[in-house]
């Protein structure tokens, strides 16, 4: 196999990788490919073939179709090769990703996963303040 067939590959697996999460979104959203293709700004025929794995959406479009789903661009760009996955952020993508909540539900569980990470770091801001004089007073 030529290097650039190893990379005609490669490109196909996460077309079709980064189209089957797509449509798993937007199937768990209850959209029809018409529908997400209107609300993204983009070509029905041509979400469709994201979806089927035939094209690899740029940066922009997976933009698009993350606010038109509703879902973080970040998980999409990690799926999609484009972003490494972050480690701070397993739980904010575990719960966009999950098929089992609706929308809203998702909203207000990251809005209160946020606002305990808000509440831990200015609690901790304040101790390591006072560790810090600590140590300078030596």
């Amino acid at each position: 196999m030529s290097q650039d067939d190893k990379l005609a590959a490669v490109v196909t697996n996460a077309a079709s990788d980064i189209g089957s999460f797509i449509r798993a979104q937007r199937e768990a959203a209850q959209v029809s490919v018409r529908q997400l293709a209107e609300k993204a700004g983009v070509s029905n025929p041509y979400l469709s073939q994201i979806e089927r794995g035939l094209r690899k959406p740029s940066a922009e479009v997976l933009n698009q179709i993350a606010k038109a789903l509703r879902v973080s661009a970040e998980v999409l760009y990690v799926q999609a090769g484009i972003l490494e996955p972050g480690q701070g952020n397993a739980v904010r993508d575990a719960i966009v990703v999950d098929i089992a909540i609706t929308e809203r539900q998702k909203q207000v569980l990251l809005d209160i996963y946020n606002s305990f990470l808000q509440q831990n770091e200015a609690a901790a801001a304040p101790a390591e303040l006072v560790a810090g004089e600590e140590s300078t007073t030596d």
